[in-house]
């Protein structure tokens, strides 16, 4: 596999505390011999800081490299930092900066994205990172617009990718602009992944406990709700149940939960789905009957708008008992 100077250089940062499965996927998909391809990567480990270099599961990294080889990178991978509150050093701020502003591209993995917003490089753009962080990024800077859905960002030469994993749809998507969608499907194969996954980060993140807060007016509502949920809700049989006027009880639910009553039951619903996809066999044409959705077009609607994917590829992803046979060919 020929390499030349004008093949892409990539370097991947390494620092005290390296986080070794993003570090991993930068060497996986940047480092690893192709002599499938007549040209590929040149590839480079850089040592972000003096001393050693260990990494998480007991690992030492041991790097030639330091950085001033980012001023010749074509790319720059950071993969992942020791901490989200973890002070950058200004050293390595400082020279993503300088190779920014000769032309590199950079991008993070996972919790990565600190270290790009510590060096200004994300102020104006918009960034996303794992599902845990994003409200603390958007909190510690908030001229970084952040998207918490998607598995990847990218924006004039800066890529920001969502958790660990999603650093493998980034790089694949990097390696198809450099080498096309060939390429990328190749690497892919060889990973055993889809070129490309559909869907974002949103169905991966934890749904929370329905909140209520004490001497809340709602509640007794909202429990009469879930446990007949299957069944037909429209505002004024909430408004009668709850004992006061449609108007009355919008105001209580936009004080009480910020949403609409619809909204909220639209949410109720989507919730209840996603808890019998991942946790029973049941069909796909009972469980839109059961979560009150109406019909199969307004569950598939309502439940990708709101997981990023349709019920049935949630269930895939999920991993969700196997259904029955018989049922295996009702899709949704």
């Amino acid at each position: 596999m020929p390499k030349s100077a004008t093949s892409p250089l990539v370097c991947a940062i390494a620092y005290d505390g390296l986080c070794t499965f993003e570090f991993g996927i930068a060497v996986e998909l940047f480092a690893l011999p192709r002599p499938e391809f007549d040209h590929w990567y040149r590839y480079a480990t850089v040592k972000a800081e003096a001393g050693p270099i260990r990494g998480t599961g007991g690992i030492t990294i041991e790097a030639e490299a330091d950085l001033d080889l980012l001023l010749q990178a074509s790319l720059i991978i950071v993969p992942g930092w020791r901490g989200a509150e973890t002070p950058v050093p200004a050293a390595l701020c400082a020279a993503l900066q300088s190779a920014y502003s000769r032309g590199a591209r950079i991008a993070s993995i996972c919790s990565g994205v600190f270290v790009l917003a510590a060096a200004g490089l994300l102020d104006g753009k918009t960034a996303t990172t794992h599902w845990r962080y994003t409200d603390l990024l958007a909190r510690r800077f908030p001229n970084v617009k952040v998207d918490p859905d998607v598995l990847f960002v990218e924006g004039d030469g800066i890529y920001t990718s969502a958790g660990s994993a999603a650093g493998l749809d980034l790089g694949l998507h990097i390696i198809r602009q450099d080498f096309g969608a060939q390429a990328a499907a190749s690497v892919a194969r060889r990973l055993v992944l889809p070129a490309q996954r559909d869907g974002g980060q949103r169905q991966f993140v934890p749904r929370p406990e329905p909140k209520t807060r004490v001497g809340s007016s709602l509640a007794a509502l909202q429990d009469c709700i879930r446990t007949s949920i299957d069944e037909d809700w429209p505002v004024a049989r909430m408004a009668r149940q709850a004992g006061t006027s449609e108007r009355t009880l919008a105001r209580r639910f936009q004080e009480e939960t910020g949403s609409t009553p619809m909204l909220w039951l639209k949410a109720e619903r989507v919730s209840r789905a996603a808890e019998l996809l991942e946790n029973s066999k049941m069909p796909l044409c009972d469980v839109w009957e059961a979560c009150g959705f109406g019909s199969a077009e307004t569950f598939r609607r309502e439940f990708r708008k709101m997981m990023g994917v349709p019920p049935v590829r949630y269930r895939e992803r999920m991993g969700a008992p196997k259904l029955d046979a018989s049922h295996s060919a009702t899709a949704v």
